[in-house]
């Protein structure tokens, strides 16, 4: 089974993580990640942020520093909501080098917590016989609730820098169960985007897996 969605936002975004790279895409097959895949907000020049200063060296950045931040998410799919989980905070960010140290020993603290530690404020959607999450969300800015059915493109949230993220981004997953403990990745594919990869041409994608280090944007109706 592989599921078809929609990217979940509009604009431009980099991938990271992709499963086009390797898979499992997030190095791990737990809480069914398998096929995971990240999106960064950014502009025409590839930045993620507007600013690079000491901070962005030595130390944590605020995450309202960062385009991503605060940007509409939306549901990749058509279904109805069957959970949601909000009031995780939207930590600082970190681009830093140093500032990734404590971070990264903090890592399997955080996976024994489970996934809300991980995936912070977030949406799951049952899609068919799939569960397709969108995760990092903003602290506050949920705006479905369980039982809700959604369209695809209706905005669900806010991208956030909640849970498991070093800066803001929206993480999207699919997987078999809501039961994280036993629930395998499903593979993903999206529909109608434009693709700038890092080198080589633009194309228009009908449906695809975004490259590592692509640029995307979706193209709704329009080519």
């Amino acid at each position: 089974m592989t599921c078809v969605l929609d990217l979940p936002f509009t604009g431009r975004w980099l991938v990271q993580n992709s499963p086009a790279r390797r898979v499992p895409s997030h190095g791990t097959d737990r809480f069914g990640s398998r096929y995971a895949i990240d999106f960064v907000g950014v502009d025409h020049g590839r930045r993620t942020a507007p600013v690079r200063d000491w901070r962005t060296f030595l130390a944590t950045e605020p995450p309202e520093r960062f385009f991503a931040y605060g940007r509409p998410i939306l549901a990749p799919c058509a279904g109805r909501v069957v959970a949601v989980h909000d009031g995780e905070v939207d930590h600082e960010a970190r681009r830093s080098q140093l500032a990734l140290v404590p971070y990264a020993l903090g890592q399997a603290s955080r996976a024994r917590d489970g996934i809300s530690a991980l995936a912070g404020n977030h949406v799951t959607i049952a899609y068919g016989d799939a569960f397709v999450t969108v995760a990092h969300l903003r602290r506050g800015s949920l705006q479905v609730a369980v039982g809700d059915t959604v369209a695809s493109g209706q905005q669900v949230a806010d991208c956030g820098n909640s849970g498991n993220s070093t800066q803001p981004h929206v993480h999207v997953h699919v997987t078999d169960s809501m039961d994280y403990a036993v629930a395998r990745g499903v593979p993903v594919v999206f529909r109608r985007y434009r693709e700038d990869p890092r080198r080589g041409a633009r194309a228009i994608v009908d449906e695809g897996i975004p490259a590592e280090g692509a640029v995307v944007e979706p193209l709704g109706g329009q080519v």
